[in-house]
């Protein structure tokens, strides 16, 4: 792909950077979250049109950063090569370490025009928020879609992409992140191993261990997970609880109210996940497995379950076998007294994008995002990496592969009653070292569900406490 030429100002900020001279040791963390340097020498807009509605100079280079993940980089490749026909050369890179290589970039305000802020190191959007490190893409938003002028953007989304790149409080309205793939979280399984066992798909608990007691006698785990990452627990941990409970539970720990934690949806979710373990249940070694290792050993046979996104298809296809027929289901409920019917799943606009405030090309960034969100674009999304996109109807027709299949039978099953938690996107350290951590010890046998419970609400409350961190709740 070829390369942009920017200022020699960029460039020289990029070298600087790269040798460390940015991120000195010494540097406090404030000043290592502190707002960029202002948008010197950004470049200007010009007269906008119906098919330039951002005022794109034609002869200005344009940065893309991405998320070099489950997705990869081909479908990004892609829209760039659609950008290019119209406008300026792409600077185009991919790497896993995005907080590493562009938190130091986005403090020196010289941010690439357009990141896809994702993975295990995403720079936390909380932060980027509070030091106004993010443009509002609203513009984005009501400008005219790339396929049908007379259609906004907006109007071509899924339902909740606009409510998931919201964040309230003191952002108000403001769009500050493009979520661009609709992720199906559940129980991911093989249906030719699920057929062997001569076993139907659990949908109350008990139903589960007994799916998981005939796996063990048949030589197989019930359950794998990433424990290097027990963030994923949460992808079925939390709609399990609202199914016990309701969807108000979640709304409850989203927003930090007191005793959230405590309530007693939250103990049987616990204490069911823990009886997991304490079963034997949980494939050996599972705790120090990272999400690509637990991926292989589930592929392999040697575990039935898997909480996931509908990412995984992609991600795990080099170690998918044959026949393997893999597909997700809801996740298993508690019992006919559930407050939220047994179809009910996260599902929600995921994989995050955002143009920053003090990016050299503004203008370009929100184009580039606006050719993504074009039919073709989205349409290629789904067919490269096996997941929906955020445009409504654009996988309509597609010859799906068995997971994404499977995915959308079940979010077509759910309907309304679908869960979206914003603790991660909201609390990061939170969700992932306090909460993810406390999950993590009971799954292994190293704490009580009732001690995980009570650590999960002292980290929530010390959060709630902090006046240092942005506030974040729901409406």
């Amino acid at each position: 792909m070829p390369s942009g030429s920017h200022p020699d100002r960029r460039s020289l900020l990029r070298r600087s950077a790269a040798a460390g001279l940015l991120a000195l040791p010494g540097v406090s963390a404030l000043a290592a979250c502190a707002s960029g340097g202002g948008n010197e020498g950004a470049v200007e807009r010009e007269a906008a049109t119906d098919a330039n509605p951002f005022g794109v100079s034609s002869d200005a280079g344009l940065e893309v950063v991405i998320f070099n993940g489950g997705f990869g980089e081909q479908y990004a490749l892609d829209a760039e090569q659609i950008y290019q026909g119209s406008y300026g050369p792409v600077d185009h890179s991919a790497t896993q370490e995005i907080a590493s290589r562009l938190q130091p970039r986005m403090v020196q305000g010289d941010p690439p025009d357009v990141v896809n802020n994702g993975g295990a190191d995403a720079m936390a959007i909380a932060g980027l928020l509070a030091n106004r490190q993010v443009h509002d893409l609203t513009e984005l938003l009501e400008a005219p879609s790339l396929d049908d002028p007379a259609v906004t953007v907006r109007e071509t989304l899924r339902p909740g992409t606009v409510e998931k790149g919201q964040f309230g409080g003191d952002f108000g309205e403001g769009f500050y992140q493009l979520n661009y793939a609709f992720t199906v979280h559940g129980q991911w399984y093989s249906r030719a191993a699920l057929a062997r066992l001569d076993a139907e798909y659990p949908r109350t608990w008990e139903e589960m261990l007994a799916v998981c007691e005939a796996a063990r006698r048949a030589g197989m785990a019930g359950w794998t997970y990433a424990g290097q990452y027990p963030y994923y627990l949460a992808f079925t941990l939390y709609p399990f609880i609202a199914k016990i409970g309701g969807a108000e539970v979640l709304r409850a720990i989203d927003n930090l109210e007191p005793n959230a934690w405590r309530h007693e949806a939250v103990a049987a979710a616990f204490s069911a996940y823990h009886e997991l373990t304490a079963r034997g249940y949980v494939l050996r070694g599972t705790p120090g497995l990272s999400h690509e290792e637990s991926q292989a050993e589930w592929t392999a046979g040697r575990a039935l379950f898997i909480p996931n996104g509908s990412w995984v298809e992609n991600e795990s296809r080099e170690t998918t076998p044959d026949g393997f027929d893999m597909a997700v289901g809801p996740p298993t409920g508690l019992d006919e007294g559930d407050a939220l019917p047994f179809g009910t799943l996260w599902a929600c606009a995921d994989e995050p994008f955002l143009v920053p405030a003090d990016a050299h090309n503004l203008p370009g960034g929100l184009e580039f995002l606006r050719i993504m969100l074009g039919r073709d674009s989205a349409r290629n999304f789904t067919e490269l990496v096996s997941s929906l996109s955020c445009v409504s109807g654009a996988a309509d027709g597609l010859d799906l592969p068995p997971g994404l299949a499977s995915a959308t039978q079940a979010l077509d099953a759910a309907g309304e009653n679908t869960v979206n938690p914003r603790l991660r996107d909201w609390y990061r350290q939170l969700h992932d070292v306090e909460i993810g951590g406390a999950v993590a010890r009971m799954m292994a046998g190293e704490m009580e569900p009732e001690e995980a419970v009570a650590a999960c609400q002292r980290a929530a409350d010390a959060v709630a406490r902090d006046d240092s961190v942005p506030k974040f709740r729901h409406a």
